[in-house]
């Protein structure tokens, strides 16, 4: 047994430094990991100019560019936003499903696929966003089209 008390001295670190008048400002999306993860599609397809610049500036940067690319990350952050905004506005019930689905079933896609396929119906028509997997093969069924998953144990109506 040890005989000095256990004793916690760490604390929430921010760094107050403002940032340069030329970063343009945002506010952050405080979303967890399942709402991102539920739009991230949605966010792909529309946001793909601002992430592009982003990692054009990334890649420029040889991996220096923390300060040098925050305008275009800035954008990105922004254009995000601004996709959940109008999930919310438009479809949040079914929207909410699936991030909470994602979140009871560790984050696993093909777990939700049920309540996935309204939440793609209603951001399509409300939206005109449509989700893509990149790298999907020509002429192939996409995963989340197909009426029966190969791991589950449910068909699709």
């Amino acid at each position: 047994m040890a005989a000095r008390q256990p004793r916690f001295n760490q604390s929430v670190l921010i760094d107050t430094t403002p940032l340069p008048d030329d970063i343009p400002k945002v506010q952050e999306i405080g979303a967890s990991s399942a709402p991102l993860l539920s739009a991230s599609y949605f966010i792909g397809a529309r946001c793909k100019p601002y992430n592009d610049d982003y990692m054009v500036c990334k890649t420029d940067a040889n991996g220096k560019g923390e300060v040098d690319c925050l305008k275009e990350g800035r954008k990105v952050t922004r254009c995000a936003a601004s996709v959940l905004d109008d999930i919310n506005k438009h479809c949040l019930t079914e929207f909410r499903k699936h991030w909470e689905c994602l979140e009871n079933n560790n984050q696993q896609l093909w777990q939700c696929r049920r309540v996935e396929r309204p939440l793609n119906k209603c951001v399509f028509d409300n939206l005109k966003l449509e989700k893509k997997i990149p790298g999907t093969p020509e002429g192939e069924q996409p995963v989340h089209e197909r009426k029966r998953q190969t791991y589950s144990s449910y068909w699709f109506n």
